[in-house]
């Protein structure tokens, strides 16, 4: 039985609650959040201990979930690692690179597991396209929501972009060779709105947007790749596939010479419709996968480094959007 404390009781550590305690091999020692209604409130709604302090917390349990704001991120978890405990960070790993670094060299150090909550990777719509993906060419990832006052700690770039971020770096498997990007703030002091343009050593291309200004939460992806294209909705789990038929031989050109009519054209495609609306949730599975990593000994699905590609990427598109426009955070 593996004893785990959360360091974070807001919305999103009620969630991670509720998920480790559906899991039989967790037992949930407790939590700890400087806001003291919320220890509280999880020790009625949970039935967990609310610990004095982070270092009572990590003085009581085998592993840690730091689901606190970004910004806390760093201290809690290198006060973690210092203290041999293995660690679930939710996304986006640090506010800093340079923190993010320093926590994936005392990992490595000291031989502890870091993973970061990119829940993405857990969508079922994501795992069911893996599947077909194959040395995309270009990509198109756009993210939307209502504005919300929680997050913005952070611009929408570490926020909502690096989600996707993640993916396409999952997808691409190249490194980041330029960086284009333009964003506004609108009702923070931060980053509100952002759009880049992400070139990759193998020639691939992504065009990424995000936005916390919205009337309605959208989350789609489309891929287009030799003789294939993916279109998926992250929110629905569902997507299709277009392929070019096998039996095509010229989509210019019919038996008489003549170009195809669309009819024509659409026959040389086959059209597959994915849904995974109905599997497991991804959060469940996410943090499913961390405990057994930690008791099994194997490497998380997202790891430290795999939080820092990520991170890195989302401060290069940070820069060029202030380059570009001279925007800066306001105090």
């Amino acid at each position: 039985m593996l004893k785990i404390g959360i360091a974070g009781m807001g919305r999103l550590g009620r969630f991670h609650a509720g998920k480790l305690q559906n899991n039989p091999s967790v037992c949930l020692e407790g939590c700890f959040d400087i806001i003291s209604e919320r220890n509280h409130a999880a020790t009625q709604d949970f039935k967990i201990r609310a610990f004095g302090s982070f270092e009572e917390l990590l003085e009581n349990v085998d592993a840690v979930d730091i689901v606190a704001t970004t910004s806390a991120h760093f201290e809690l978890a290198k006060a973690a690692l210092l203290a041999g405990k293995p660690i679930f960070v939710e996304k986006p790993l640090c506010a800093e690179l340079w923190q993010a670094q320093d926590l994936v060299s005392l990992a490595q150090a000291r031989s502890l597991k870091i993973q970061v909550g990119h829940i993405e990777r857990f969508n079922p719509i994501i795992q069911k396209a893996m599947d077909f993906i194959q040395k995309p060419l270009f990509i198109e990832a756009s993210r939307v929501s209502p504005f919300q006052p929680r997050g913005t700690d952070v611009s929408v770039v570490l926020d909502l972009m690096i989600h996707d971020i993640d993916l396409i770096l999952g997808f691409t498997q190249s490194p980041v060779t330029a960086v284009h990007a333009s964003g506004v703030g609108i009702l923070s002091s931060s980053l509100d709105i952002a759009s880049a343009r992400i070139e990759f050593a193998n020639g691939a291309l992504a065009n990424v947007t995000s936005s916390r200004v919205a009337l309605k939460q959208e989350r789609q992806f489309r891929i287009f790749q030799r003789d294939a294209y993916l279109s998926l909705d992250l929110i629905s789990k569902t997507g299709v596939l277009i392929k070019k038929n096998k039996d095509a031989h010229d989509l210019f050109q019919t038996d008489e010479g003549k170009p195809p009519s669309q009819a024509e054209a659409m026959k040389l495609f086959d059209v597959q419709k994915l849904d995974a609306s109905e599997a497991e949730d991804a959060l469940q599975m996410e943090l499913d996968q961390w405990v057994e990593s930690i008791l099994q000994d194997k490497e998380p699905v997202v790891d430290g480094k795999a939080g820092l590609r990520a991170l890195e990427a989302a401060v290069l598109i940070t820069n060029a959007i202030k380059k570009q426009s001279k925007f800066e955070d306001k105090p």
